[in-house]
C-alpha cells in the first residue's frame, strides 16, 4: 500500500498565488490577509504513474493550419439572456452566475431548465435546497417537466459520477460553495474546496461537452465569494443585480469568452417568475407624467442597445460648512468634476448647495454621454426651471466646458424617435455622422452655455 505524502501550502484568495508559509500581504497582488491554508495530498503511486506515462508529441504548428469551428449554441428561451451570452449557451461551456441572496438566481435557473427541455436531460444539483423546496418553486412557476432530474447532494464525487452516468445536456450546480471533496480536509466553501471542486466539474463536463451553470454566492462587496481564480477558470461570468425589494433585475456579463461583456439583460421579478423586459427605455421613463424642475431624459448605450433613462437632480441650501454630494447610479467623482465645470464655466454658485443626483430605475451608468444631461439637470434644479419634457439630451462634457462627440449617435436618435420624443440635443461634432433623416428637431451645441440657452435655463 502506497503511503501518502501531505504538505501544507498557503493560497491567496484574490489571485491564487501560492506560498510555503503564511504571509500578511500577497507579493503578487498586494492584497492583505488573503492567504488561506490548503493541504496538498500526493500519493507515491500517482506521482510514479505520472512520470512513466508516455508523452505524445505535440509540435507547434502555424495558426493558419487550424480551422476555426463556429460555437454550437443553445437558446435559453430568454432573448435577454441569449444576448448577454452572445447568442445562447455554448455547448460544453462553464458559466458562473452570481448575485445577492433573494435576488432570483434559482428562479431564473429553474426557468432556463424548463425552456431547454427539447435539447435533452437537465441535471439540477442542489446542496442548499431539498427536492420538496425545488418542486414547490416549480409548481409556482408552472413548470412540469420530466426532463429535469434533481440530485440533492454536496459530495462532488457523487455528483461527478451522476453526471457521467446520466450524460445530460445541461448541469446546474446550486451552489458551488456548498459542495465539498473528501480529498481536501478544509470546510465546504473554503478557498481550496471551491477551487478544487470547480476544477473537477470543469474536467468532467468539458471532456463530455456538457454545458454547466454554476451558481455562486457573493460577498458584501458584491464579488463572487471564494478565490479570484474561480472567475478565471470559467468561460462566462454573469451577475444578477438589482434591489431585493424592487422588481427590476439587471443581468450583466463581466466575462465572456464567446461574446461581448458590454451587453445587459433586463428582467422583472413577478409571481410567475422572471419576465424579460424587451423595451427597457419605455419602462424606465413610463412614470414621468409631469415636468418638474430637476428632471431630464438622457441616452446611454449598454452594449449594442440604446437605452433612454431619466436623471433626477436636487439642489438645496446646505446647513453644514462643507456641501454634500450624493450620486446614485453614476460615479461620485464624475459628479464632483461636472459640478466644478458648472461653477467655473457657467458661473453657478453651487459651493453652498447640497447636490443629489439619481438615475431612475436602479441602473448603473459609466458612459460619458450622460455628462451633458447631468450638467443641465443640476442647473435646472438650482434655477428651478424645468427642461422640456419631450427633449432628450446627450453629449460628453470636457473640462473647458466644450461638448464632445459620442458614439452610436444614430442608434440613440432612432430610439428617441421611436418613443415619441420631439427634440434632441447632441454635440456639434456628431452632426457629420448623421446619414439618415429623422423627424426629430436635432439641436447641435458646442458648449455648456449654448446648451443651457437652448433648453431655456
Amino acid at each position: 500500500m502506497d503511503m501518502a505524502k501531505s504538505k501544507t501550502i498557503f493560497v491567496c484568495s484574490e489571485c491564487g498565488n501560492e506560498s510555503s508559509k503564511w504571509l500578511g500581504k500577497c507579493p503578487a497582488c498586494n492584497s492583505w490577509n488573503t492567504f488561506y491554508e490548503q493541504k496538498v495530498v500526493e500519493t507515491k503511486s500517482s506521482s510514479r504513474n505520472a512520470s512513466n506515462t508516455d508523452k505524445t508529441e505535440n509540435k507547434p504548428q502555424t495558426l493558419n493550419s487550424y480551422q476555426a469551428k463556429e460555437a454550437i449554441r443553445t437558446s435559453t428561451g430568454f432573448n435577454e439572456l441569449d444576448r448577454v451570452l452572445g447568442g445562447g449557451l455554448v455547448k460544453g461551456s462553464l458559466v458562473l452566475l452570481g448575485g445577492e441572496p433573494g435576488i432570483g438566481k434559482s428562479t431564473l435557473i429553474l426557468q432556463i431548465c424548463d425552456k431547454v427541455k427539447g435539447e435533452g436531460k437537465v441535471l439540477y444539483v442542489s446542496g442548499e435546497e431539498s427536492a420538496e423546496q425545488i418542486k414547490m418553486r416549480a409548481d409556482r412557476l408552472g413548470i412540469n417537466n420530466d426532463y429535469i432530474l434533481f440530485l440533492g447532494e454536496t459530495d462532488i464525487d457523487i455528483v461527478n459520477q451522476a453526471i457521467i452516468d446520466i450524460n445530460p445536456k445541461l448541469v446546474i450546480i446550486d451552489s458551488i460553495q456548498t459542495m465539498y471533496s473528501e480529498e481536501i480536509t478544509a470546510a465546504a466553501g473554503s478557498v481550496s474546496q471551491v477551487r478544487e471542486i470547480t476544477s473537477q466539474v470543469m474536467r468532467v463536463c468539458k471532456s463530455r461537452a456538457i454545458t454547466t451553470i454554476i451558481i455562486g454566492h457573493v460577498t458584501k462587496e458584491g464579488n463572487i465569494a471564494g478565490p479570484r481564480v474561480l472567475e478565471h477558470m470559467v468561460d462566462c461570468v454573469l451577475y444578477l443585480e438589482g434591489e431585493r425589494y424592487f422588481t427590476y433585475r439587471i443581468l450583466r456579463g463581466v466575462k465572456n469568452r464567446f461574446g461581448s461583456t458590454n451587453e445587459i439583460g433586463m428582467f422583472e421579478m413577478r409571481e410567475e417568475g422572471m419576465c424579460e423586459i424587451t423595451n427597457p427605455s419605455d419602462i424606465l421613463i413610463s412614470e414621468r407624467e409631469d415636468n418638474p424642475a430637476g428632471s431630464c431624459i438622457v441616452s446611454c448605450m449598454e452594449g449594442t442597445r440604446p437605452i433612454l433613462v431619466e436623471l433626477q437632480a436636487l439642489t438645496s441650501q446646505t446647513i453644514y460648512g462643507y456641501p454634500k454630494r450624493t450620486a446614485n447610479g453614476i460615479d461620485y467623482n464624475r459628479l464632483a468634476l461636472l459640478i466644478a465645470v458648472l461653477e467655473k464655466r457657467v458661473g453657478l454658485q453651487l459651493g453652498s448647495q447640497d447636490v443629489y443626483l439619481n438615475v431612475v430605475g436602479g441602473l448603473r451608468i459609466n458612459e460619458p454621454s450622460i455628462d451633458l444631461g447631468i450638467v443641465l439637470v443640476t442647473a435646472s434644479s438650482f434655477k428651478n426651471v424645468p427642461i422640456p419634457k419631450d427633449m432628450v439630451i446627450m453629449g460628453e462634457v470636457g473640462l473647458t466646458g466644450e461638448i464632445r462627440r459620442i458614439n452610436n449617435i444614430e442608434k440613440r436618435l432612432k430610439e428617441a424617435e421611436k418613443l415619441g420624443f420631439k427634440t434632441c440635443i447632441i454635440p456639434e461634432s456628431n452632426k457629420r455622422d448623421l446619414k439618415d433623416k429623422f423627424k426629430l428637431d436635432i439641436i447641435c451645441v458646442r458648449t455648456i452655455n449654448e446648451a443651457m440657452k437652448k433648453t431655456g435655463l
